[in-house]
């Protein structure tokens, strides 16, 4: 059974425990050097980082329970205008994260339903979210989510240069 709660700083050590977990299993084929993957987790998701991030009142965090076992997280950016939609009443999906073994249960779209309850509640026009474009899974989720593609940038960790697609919806 998936539980969803909004996520407090004492979470912090599961999300980022969740986020080492999850963005290996997405992503570690695509690194040559594991130390630039290490890096990047020491940067991002060290438990201090976590927890400042949770208090920071421009963010807001879920948490996803199966079992009372954390299996998940989401991160929504309330505030995060960006060049590729011409508003300032701009949110920013930053996270989604899903452990591996639980795709499959629905998690990530449970996420998403309290994501954009969120979002639909607040006084932001439009969502937008970056995803890497090689990821099929996660084009194929957002697609199902009336997000469309509104632009397209890099990103680099270490040595390693991304592609990414930059995907928007607007509020109705």
């Amino acid at each position: 059974m998936i539980q969803i709660r909004t996520a407090t700083p004492e979470d912090a050590q599961h999300i980022a425990l969740l986020g080492r977990i999850t963005f290996t299993e997405t992503f570690s084929e695509h690194f040559r050097d594991q130390q630039d993957l290490f890096d990047y987790f020491e940067r991002t998701f060290s438990v201090a980082k976590i927890r400042n991030s949770i208090r920071n009142h421009n963010n807001k965090f879920w948490i996803a329970f199966w079992n009372e076992l954390p299996i998940g997280y989401a991160k929504l950016k309330v505030h995060s205008p960006t060049e590729f939609i011409d508003s300032a009443a701009v949110s920013q999906l930053q996270k989604i994260y899903v452990l591996k073994e639980f795709l499959d249960k629905k998690v990530g779209r449970t996420l998403m339903d309290e994501m954009m309850t969120s979002f639909e509640n607040s006084d932001q026009q439009y969502i937008w979210l970056s995803v890497l474009n090689s990821n099929e899974r996660a084009l194929q989720f957002y697609d199902r989510n009336g997000f469309s593609k509104v632009g397209e940038h890099q990103f680099s960790i270490g040595k390693e240069e991304f592609d990414f697609f930059a995907l928007s919806k607007q509020k109705i």
